[in-house]
């Protein structure tokens, strides 16, 4: 079985964003969902492309205690927002707890293909600044650590793409076996992790924040045991939740916090 930061979200996202239509002039159409793997925000329009995303973020720690193996990953993409998506581009970091010890790396992916882990040592507290740019089958990828001063880029063909949404998330990964099943793993207690300067630019070249009026955007809530049946969940893989804060006044910053949660009856 093999990690993966790639399992999509949910039909209920697509079907929200639909239904809010075009937002006014002057503000963002939002919505606030949850999810069984992701936490953060995201930004979608029916018949809106994106070519670009980006933004920074703190590394975080990872609290493992003498526990098993636990999982994070933090990356922003474009992409797999909605159920009917094939594909997704994206990039970040890893916060993994094994033997109760915390692990840290840097990767991206393009889905369907497996994760890569890139050439990055990364730190609990470095700031971390990535993007990712989608132009046809054409896909750049870029991560630096501002605190260490090294960066990494690739520019790969893609057989196939999505860009049909923009996203800053942290995760809980899956296990996917060779038949393309996949489940969520169990979520790793992570610090606070702060996301800012986030930016993301449309294929007319029209660049905002989460806010902006030119898309609609969406809260998302990693909650495992708060399912719905229009929600692609998973089973309860950890007793843990993840929740987005409010955006900045510009819309360009928010933080995303671990919670302890206890199962529903």
């Amino acid at each position: 079985m093999l990690p993966r930061r790639s399992a999509l979200l949910a039909a209920a996202v697509l079907v929200a964003l639909a239904a809010l239509g075009a937002p006014a002039a002057t503000q963002a159409a939002s919505w606030a969902t949850t999810s069984a793997n992701w936490a953060g925000y995201a930004v979608s329009k029916p018949t809106l492309s994106f070519r670009r995303v980006s933004a920074t973020w703190v590394a975080p720690a990872v609290s493992c205690g003498s526990g098993g193996r636990r999982y994070s990953a933090v990356w922003l993409g474009l992409g797999g927002l909605h159920t009917t998506s094939k594909a997704l581009e994206q990039v970040g970091t890893e916060a993994d707890c094994a033997g109760g010890k915390g692990y840290y790396s840097a990767w991206y992916e393009l889905v369907p293909d497996a994760p890569v882990t890139v050439k990055l040592t990364v730190r609990p507290g470095d700031t971390i600044s990535a993007s990712v740019t989608v132009s046809g089958h054409t896909v750049k990828l870029f991560i630096a650590n501002r605190t260490r001063g090294t960066s990494f880029a690739t520019q790969l063909q893609a057989a196939q793409v999505d860009v049909s949404s923009a996203e800053w998330i942290v995760e809980a990964p899956s296990a996917c076996v060779d038949n393309g099943d996949c489940q969520e793993l169990p979520l790793a207690r992570f610090d606070a992790t702060s996301f800012a300067d986030v930016k993301a630019t449309s294929a007319t070249g029209h660049s905002g924040t989460i806010s902006d009026p030119a898309w609609s955007n969406v809260a998302i809530t990693l909650s495992p045991h708060r399912r719905s049946r229009s929600m692609r969940f998973g089973p309860d893989a950890a007793a843990a939740d993840a929740t987005p804060g409010g955006l900045s006044p510009a819309g360009d910053a928010f933080t995303v916090t671990y919670q302890q949660s206890t199962p529903a009856a």
